[in-house]
């Protein structure tokens, strides 16, 4: 028998004393670290090789092309061992990142570089997100779902505190390209990482279907499913406007308020430090208030900070703002992963996480287009105040009836 074999095998223990998911998430916590490092350094190269923001649009917006991929990346989760996928990924952003940075210092570096890596990334994020996705519920007891999710999520917001401000003081001590050779051995940390836990999926059995039939499967599902359905509805439309903000923030911060990199790594830093407490009180909130409520405050507030933060230029002002909003996504995300994780079998986990990626973030590369146009010819504060604004009226979606009884049907599942 396998140690995965046996593992399954086992009752898997309570969350305090699961050191698999505990080393998953320490993982998370070093590579989510330096991918914020990696967002304030490959901004700057851009800046730096083009000083547009068009062009920055242009990169986040072929970055997150690959999102239209998501269907294949669930079929290849359920059909393919996950924990191999994990690390490929990893192993290969390592070396790619790596490179880039290495370029970078050396100044021998295109935008046309930038823009193929950026497409490279986007399809390895993509695979790597789905698949991990998939993996989590092999390691942990259902009923510690909710608290590993928001776990992970605390990690995120926790790298989101203390990398930005590092990685500000590293692109302005040292150069972009150092950041971003830090952020590729990040990469080779988490695959040291998923290299020593147990995650084998239960892979699809019974006779070879083809493609079409797999990935319909996922959509039927989740279409079925109306709490997973409407949520997704209510994030196609969202994820446009947080991709408007996301896109022209480190822009609207450099070009237009003024800052330095230092001052733009705290800002995130401090938004960081909010969002942390915000993880944590996630699932004690879902002890006490509905799906259908949280996810509503939390998308209105959101929505709301992003729309004032195109008003106001001083730091502190943009800090809190900025901190109301990331408390605001880290209380709601892990509400969203655990919804899919519980209503969905295992067998099809991929790709209803791969359905649902695909469903809510099929705009978010003309998000990141249009932001870089906006951006270019009117301001990048009008980009902001239009992301905002289809953020609160997307938020509406959430009160959809499918979800007021989401506790209930959980529970009948």
């Amino acid at each position: 028998m396998s140690n995965a074999d046996a593992w399954e095998g086992e009752e898997k223990p309570a969350f305090k004393s699961n050191y698999q998911a505990l080393r998953f998430i320490g993982g998370n916590l070093v590579s989510f670290f330096g991918d914020q490092i990696y967002l304030i350094a490959f901004p700057l190269m851009v800046l730096a090789l083009t000083g547009s923001p068009l062009s920055m649009g242009i990169v986040a917006a072929i970055e997150r092309v690959p999102v239209l991929l998501q269907p294949l990346a669930g079929v290849l989760a359920d059909r393919l061992n996950r924990k191999r996928i994990l690390l490929f990924c990893d192993f290969f952003r390592f070396l790619l990142l790596g490179s880039i940075g290495v370029l970078f210092l050396f100044e021998i570096i295109t935008i046309y570089v930038l823009y193929a890596a950026a497409f490279v990334i986007g399809v390895l994020g993509q695979l790597y997100q789905t698949s991990q996705f998939a993996s989590i519920p092999k390691l942990v007891r259902e009923q510690d779902l909710d608290l590993v999710n928001a776990w992970n999520t605390g990690v995120f917001h926790t790298a989101v505190f203390l990398a930005p401000g590092l990685g500000g003081w590293i692109v302005t001590l040292y150069n972009p390209g150092v950041g971003m050779i830090i952020n590729s051995f990040s990469f080779f940390i988490g695959f040291l990482v998923v290299w020593s836990l147990r995650v084998e999926s239960e892979r699809m059995q019974g006779e070879k279907r083809s493609f079409i039939h797999d990935v319909s499967e996922g959509f039927r599902f989740v279409i079925h499913q109306k709490p997973l359905l409407y949520t997704n509805i209510a994030m196609f439309f969202s994820v446009f406007g947080t991709t408007l903000f996301l896109t022209m923030l480190i822009v609207h911060l450099k070009a237009e308020i003024g800052f330095s990199a230092v001052s733009i790594g705290w800002l995130l830093s401090i938004g960081g430090l909010g969002a942390i407490g915000g993880a944590l009180i996630s699932p004690v909130l879902r002890s006490r208030v509905t799906y259908r409520t949280l996810l509503f405050g939390c998308g209105a507030v959101g929505g709301l900070s992003i729309l004032l933060f195109s008003f106001y230029h001083t730091f502190v002002a943009l800090a809190l703002l900025n901190a109301v909003g990331t408390i605001c996504a880290s209380i709601s995300s892990p509400c969203i992963v655990t919804l899919r994780q519980k209503l969905t079998p295992e067998y099809l986990l991929a790709r209803v996480q791969a359905t649902s990626r695909f469903m809510t973030w099929a705009l978010m590369p003309l998000g990141a287009l249009v932001a870089g146009i906006i951006g270019e010819y009117i301001s990048t504060s009008m980009t902001i105040a239009v992301g905002g604004t289809v953020s609160i009226i997307a938020s509406f979606i959430y009160l959809h009836p499918s979800l007021k009884n989401v506790d209930t049907e959980e529970g009948a599942l």
